[in-house]
């Protein structure tokens, strides 16, 4: 069998390292796939599939792409999944004595990327890192681009409810786990079904605690991991370790933007579980999945990418903290207070580069001249920032003031070293200025000389030896060359020697030509190394003030986003809530945040609020459908969730106890991925509701037990509503729709509950919604008048109306009855008997549900439902 040349040899070494990925092998101008790693790229990138020599009998599969426009293709993998290992040339191919040595440099994932063409600027890049004990667990995000790490507990109970929530809360692009996490119940399912993203599980020798603890240590330079201030425990210390250990061994260096670790608490952010942040639309809508038509399409005014970050950030985690949610406010009312300070702001903020994911490749050692020519241009904005601040008043801006460093020493060194408009390449020089440099500026004059006396030697050429068309030239292969026309061949002195023939002429070099050759080109590549070694000192010199730029970043993405919070608020006339840490809500005249934007100047119709813990803790809400009743409630509920995020609220007035969490549950769809028709769908997030919710949450009911047989839906609906009013087992602010007006009855029987409804102007059979929240129950369901505005055709809107009248009428609970309609062929009706409903009614009547354990609560509420079905 013949032998593997040493290039393959050298190609199957470092594959057999990095066996997960794709290698990026490189060869001079291009980077090379092989084998099945060639096949794989050939099919996603549709690149052409072709062979090379390797020693053995047949081919090796083989394409590959240019080094230059890598990024791209690299991209469009990433993007698939694929984990992709660059290997590079690590000697200087031209110094090289046999096989250029090669090494992986880098491996990119889709959590590990910093490259700004693989990135939206808008959003953070998030690796997650879940480590699940026997018990506890814990889970880490990482965001390597700008340096942000953060890090929390889940303790047993709810453990699997609690990492699901963070999951959809941070929506990382990429999730390791151990062992343990795989088995967990829920999250496995949760990531492979709801996510659709890179996960794989990990060897449990990258979670050993040992290993993580020591990785920590060394590190953030402390004793102890509980030195950094985040939990001791095992769980945590393995999931921040493994996190590190993970994107070191992508990146091939220190981890040096990575310096504190953000460790917090369910207790102080409101919780948003995935249904709740899906139904409210927060940053994508439900069914395109984009931006525009979300609550923050709505707020996002920020003009710089860390602002548009952070404030998604805010609106994804609204604070529970009074004093911290006041100072946001303060510093939102005095911005807008100051309409000449904040457009100045703005303006110049609409400048201002992606300062920590600049800095980002600037400290890992990818940055081009190009960015630091950006970061200088930030830079030198800082000082008109940094001005109309010296005079605010409000604490949270006084404290972004303190943080905005001018920088100056920064931008002076980038000036000073790099050219104007320098080229994307740092390798072939042309980056840095005349003048900062002694050697260098010598160097380019022994090669601007060099030029010069070849211009002369060509003129002497052509005087002494009278031919007037010899000219002097140059390419790779040859160097300088002599080029004679075959006309003039016969005056060719003896000394010049023949070094290529063409159709029409001869070229020659002379050994004056080749010595000042070596002089010139010596120079030149001279130039280039020393150009580089200059731009290497001056990126990490700029790497070096990591902290105080990335200080600066953060101070500015605050501004930023508080800036936006400020200009939404003037532009759509929303006012400072009064934050409390009771329990009452109180709205005067809100609105939807969203859908007064998307309505394109027609007017939204305000409505009032009044919800607490005592009298006002639940609201039946009845009325048909198309007349606003969800917008109403996804209202109220956002208008909680602007307040406590830090912003000002679509409403005339609005005094807003905390509350700790916002459960929505509306219309579902079957969850075809895990097997669970919509029934089991709402019904499963009513259970995690009723599971989950505190006294001090906020539910949002939409329609419940529409999935099935209307006395069980009826029987569940009550059911639910009278759990979520009693004070003894949950007593949360509920915001309740329903068609079944049967509820409304609970007004008078269950203390904490009112009934409204969404107001509507009849004239014989038309109907106008007039969007009005009012008190009492509706007076009708008004279906068939919706139908009607619907377009369903008037034959079965009359055939719907005779059935509706008789069905409400007496007999026929007692008959069949026929009824004939033109274009409907007669049919007989059902009967209904009263009886078995009055037995239903009468037991549910004399249940007394404060008296019942959950388990016989539902025990009885199986019993009912089954007596419906044979109704």
């Amino acid at each position: 069998m013949a032998e593997m040349t040493p290039m393959m040899r050298q190609y199957f070494k470092i594959k057999d390292k990095y066996k997960d990925s794709i290698l990026m092998f490189r060869l001079g101008d291009f980077y090379e796939m092989f084998f099945d790693d060639a096949k794989t790229a050939s099919r996603e990138l549709e690149l052409v599939l072709t062979g090379r020599d390797c020693g053995q009998e047949e081919r090796a599969p083989m394409c590959g792409v240019p080094f230059h426009s890598a990024d791209s293709y690299i991209a469009r993998l990433i993007a698939k999944g694929y984990k992709v290992a660059i290997c590079e040339q690590t000697e200087d191919p031209s110094q090289a004595k046999g096989l250029v040595e090669r090494d992986v440099v880098r491996v990119l994932t889709p959590g590990t990327v910093i490259e700004s063409s693989m990135l939206d600027e808008s959003k953070n890049n998030f690796l997650c890192c879940l480590f699940c004990g026997e018990k506890d667990a814990a889970v880490c995000f990482a965001d390597i681009s700008t340096g942000e790490v953060h890090l929390t507990f889940a303790e047993e109970y709810g453990k699997g409810e609690k990492i699901i929530d963070e999951l959809g809360k941070f929506m990382p692009s990429e999730i390791i786990y151990n062992s343990g996490a795989s088995k967990a119940a829920g999250i496995a399912e949760f990531i492979r079904n709801k996510l659709g993203i890179a996960a794989e599980g990990q060897g449990d020798d990258l979670f050993s605690y040992d290993a993580c603890a020591a990785e920590i240590i060394k590190h953030f330079g402390v004793n102890a991991p509980d030195d950094i201030g985040i939990s001791a425990a095992r769980e945590a210390v393995c999931a921040l370790g493994a996190t590190l250990l993970y994107l070191r061994e992508s990146q091939k260096s220190s981890l040096s933007n990575i310096r504190d670790v953000n460790f917090y608490s369910d207790s102080q952010f409101m919780r948003l579980d995935v249904s709740s942040r899906r139904n409210l639309e927060l940053t994508e809508t439900m069914r395109s999945r984009e931006k525009q038509g979300t609550l923050l399409w709505a707020l996002d005014k920020t003009k710089t990418p860390m602002g548009k970050r952070l404030i998604r950030s805010w609106i994804e985690q609204p604070l529970i903290s009074v004093a911290r949610i006041t100072r946001r406010h303060n510093a939102v009312g005095e911005l807008l207070s100051q309409n000449v300070m904040l457009r100045e702001l703005r303006d110049n903020m609409s400048d201002i580069r992606d300062m920590e994911r600049l800095m980002a490749r600037i400290v890992y050692g990818t940055a081009n001249a190009k960015e630091l020519k950006a970061l200088e241009e930030t830079v030198r904005l800082l000082p008109f920032i940094a001005e109309p601040l010296k005079n605010v008043s409000s604490e949270l801006l006084k404290q972004i003031s303190s943080g905005i460093d001018m920088l100056d020493d920064v931008g002076s060194v980038i000036n000073a070293a790099i050219v104007d408009d320098p080229p994307f390449s740092v390798r072939e020089g042309g980056m840095i200025r005349c003048g900062f440099n002694s050697e260098l500026d010598s160097l380019r004059e022994i090669v601007a000389s060099g030029k010069g006396f070849i211009a002369s030697i060509q003129t002497d050429e052509q005087e002494k030896t009278g031919i007037k068309k010899l000219k002097i030239g140059y390419n790779r292969v040859f160097g300088y060359y002599i080029e004679v026309p075959n006309s003039f061949s016969q005056l060719v002195p003896d000394e010049y020697i023949r070094k290529q023939t063409l159709v029409n002429c001869e070229r020659y070099i002379t050994q004056e030509l080749k010595e000042l050759e070596a002089k010139v080109l010596g120079a030149q590549d001279r130039i280039t190394g020393l150009e580089y070694e200059i731009f290497n000192a001056v990126r990490s010199s700029v790497a070096d003030e990591l902290h105080r730029i990335q200080r600066t970043a953060h101070a500015l993405a605050q501004l930023d986003a508080l800036c936006s919070f400020a200009y939404a608020a003037g532009a759509y006339s929303y006012v400072c809530p009064e934050i409390n840490a009771g329990d009452s809500i109180e709205i005067k005249e809100g609105r939807h945040p969203v859908v007064e934007l998307m309505q394109e100047g027609a007017p939204f119709v305000p409505n009032d609020t009044v919800l607490d813990c005592t009298d006002n803790r639940c609201a039946i809400i009845t009325g048909p459908n198309m007349a606003g009743k969800s917008t109403y409630m996804r209202q109220v509920a956002l208008i909680l969730l602007m307040a406590q995020a830090g912003s000002f609220v679509p409403a005339s007035a609005a005094k807003l106890g905390v509350v700790d969490s916002i459960f929505t549950r509306v219309g579902a769809s079957d969850d075809l991925a895990s097997g669970q028709s919509t029934f089991m769908v709402e019904m499963s997030e009513v259970a995690s509701i009723l599971k989950n919710a505190t006294s001090r949450s906020l539910i949002v009911f939409d329609e419940i037990g529409r999935g099935t047989s209307t006395f069980d839906g009826m029987s569940i609906a009550r059911a639910v509503l009278e759990y979520a009013a009693d004070k003894r087992k949950l007593g949360a602010k509920t915001l309740f729709a329903t068609h079944y007006h049967e509820l409304t009855e609970l007004e008078n029987e269950t203390d904490g509950v009112k009934n409204y409804n969404v107001s509507v102007k009849k004239r014989g059979d038309d109907i106008t919604f007039l969007r009005r929240i009012v008190r009492g129950g509706a007076d009708g369901s008004y279906g068939i008048e919706v139908a009607k505005l619907a377009g369903v055709p008037a034959s079965v809107v009359s055939r719907a109306k005779t059935i509706l009248r008789g069905l409400e009428s007496d007999t026929c609970r007692k008959t069949t009855y026929e009824v004939k309609v033109e274009g409907f062929t007669d049919e007989p009706q059902i009967s209904f008997e009263s009886n078995r409903e009055k037995e239903i009614i009468k037991k549910l009547k004399a249940m007394d549900v404060n008296t019942l354990t959950p388990i016989e609560a539902l025990s009885k509420l199986y019993e009912i439902v089954n007596e419906s079905k044979n109704i």
